[in-house]
């Protein structure tokens, strides 16, 4: 059994983010719910009785004699935050964690949606610091940080062992600096090395276009207080457009607030039926319904391992509520709500804890094993192959995994290798050579630092262009395939 920290945080230069969560926020009238009793599940949740005299004594006893007897001088605020987050630290929940002043004011800037820095999702197992996954289209994501990557190091510190908090502080820098991460990728013996300039993440959370056939896409990269409202102004327009089905993307999509999940459920599934249950340690359950109504086109959606949390809601929703086509892989597994408690402090700072466990509409938890896609669909190999160490030179008759990272970028961009197994032979050589003259760079043969970036920033160019997206095409066909077969029964 894993043993976590507590904590998950957006890596940003001005913010602390509450990664991969399921916000309720306690004054919405919306997810109060009501039980039999009359009592909603989130009623009593405010209510502290505080310590009990002989537990305030102790730990007024352990602050004053740490205060009187230590051989140097202490900050009492960092001693009382620090007993704070040892009390959380004890749950064993990575979802529950204390903030003080500075990074509750910037997680609330990341509920809103904006920010700067890497722009990637990590966790705390085991000691390590761990890829939930990259923003899309943040400086992380196009250095071609993926998740489950372990970052090892961050200009040279190691952060192995670090407090969270303390690990995420020393990867956020000012804009325009660089983050030279240390990292861990499994299938690879060695650790690779990003460079990554921090900039701002200008987190626009929804996206969509139209394919020439009417195959309306929207992409969905987070759930913030703005994404409802946003979302339906991206379906209203494809819908004005005389769309005939919908692509929904929520890959790397790390979660959010769950009324705005619910919120875009609604858009779809049929009134009545259920979209997500929450249910407290009482086992008391609070269903939520839909309002809205179903669609007169078929809708498809695109998930992978970065998919969590209210990501895995709207698709539980729209699987067995809408009848929706899930693709992709299986998601990420993250089934349990957090609120946010700032106001009871008084001082700024926040406690962030697990309140609830959420269900599928049909009752299943999805903690720890996800949702399984009904189409299964994977990336061509090209789209997770690790960067190439640029402090290295790759030459004839030598083997290890740069050299094979090297071969698959080569395969990729159509120049051929001939294998791909790490072992640098003359074929390597000549597929090299010929990339070198294509890109006006000197034709040694060598993959020397030049070489790696160029082939590189051609293998981005490959992976961006949606027609190598194997889920993506795979999910308009299967529209595209509905829209056929409804036309037929016509």
């Amino acid at each position: 059994m894993l043993k976590k920290r507590t904590a998950v945080f957006l890596v940003v230069a001005a913010m602390l983010c509450g990664g991969l969560l399921t916000m309720v926020f306690m004054q919405l009238p919306n997810l109060a719910g009501s039980s039999a009793g009359g009592e909603g599940l989130f009623a009593s949740i405010a209510n502290n009785n505080g310590l009990e005299q002989d537990e305030a004594k102790k730990i007024g006893t352990a602050l004053d004699l740490i205060e009187k007897n230590y051989y140097k001088d202490i900050d009492r605020e960092k001693l009382v935050d620090g007993a704070i987050n040892g009390m959380m630290d004890s749950l064993g929940d990575p979802y529950s964690n204390y903030m003080g002043k500075v990074p509750a004011a910037q997680f609330e800037e990341s509920i809103e949606g904006s920010f700067s820095g890497i722009g990637a999702e990590v966790s705390s197992v085991d000691g390590n610091v761990v890829v939930v996954s990259p923003i899309k289209g943040s400086p992380a994501d196009k250095a071609g940080i993926r998740a489950k990557d372990i970052i090892l190091s961050v200009n040279g510190e190691s952060l192995q062992g670090m407090d969270l908090n303390t690990a995420v502080g020393k990867i956020k820098g000012p804009k325009g600096s660089k983050a030279v991460l240390k990292v861990k990728r499994a299938g690879s013996t060695d650790p690779i090395e990003f460079v990554i300039v921090r900039d701002n993440v200008n987190l626009e959370t929804v996206t969509s276009r139209m394919e020439s056939d009417k195959v309306g896409i929207i992409e969905i990269s987070q759930f913030s207080l703005n994404t409802g409202d946003r979302f339906k102004e991206e379906l209203k327009k494809l819908e004005d457009q005389g769309m005939k089905g919908l692509v929904i993307d929520v890959r790397n999509n790390p979660g959010g607030v769950l009324s705005v999940v619910i919120d875009i459920a609604e858009q779809f599934v049929p009134k009545g039926k259920l979209i997500v249950q929450v249910e407290d340690k009482e086992k008391r359950r609070d269903k939520h319904p839909s309002k809205g109504s179903s669609k007169p086109y078929p809708v498809t959606l695109l998930m992978n391992k970065g998919s969590a949390s209210a990501s895995e809601i709207l698709a539980g929703a729209l699987q067995e509520s809408a009848g929706a086509v899930l693709i992709g892989e299986n998601s990420f597994g993250k089934g349990t709500v957090q609120t946010s408690f700032e106001k009871q402090f008084g001082d700024g700072s926040l406690l962030k804890v697990t309140i609830a466990k959420w269900l599928t509409p049909n009752g299943t938890w999805i903690h720890e094993k996800g949702i399984k896609p009904n189409l299964k669909v994977a990336q061509p190999a090209y789209f997770s192959v690790a960067p190439i160490d640029k402090k290295k030179v790759l030459k004839y008759d030598m083997n290890n995994s740069d050299v094979m990272n090297a071969q698959i970028m080569l395969e990729a961009v159509g120049f051929k290798p001939g294998r791909k197994d790490g072992y640098f032979d003359r074929a390597t050589e000549k597929a090299v050579k010929s990339f070198q003259s294509s890109k006006k760079l000197k034709a040694t043969g060598v993959v020397n630092a030049a070489t790696a970036e160029a082939l590189e920033a051609e293998l981005i160019k490959k992976i961006q262009d949606p027609k190598n997206d194997n889920q993506l095409n795979r999910g308009i066909a299967e529209v595209r395939k509905e829209i056929a077969a409804k036309a037929s029964n016509k």
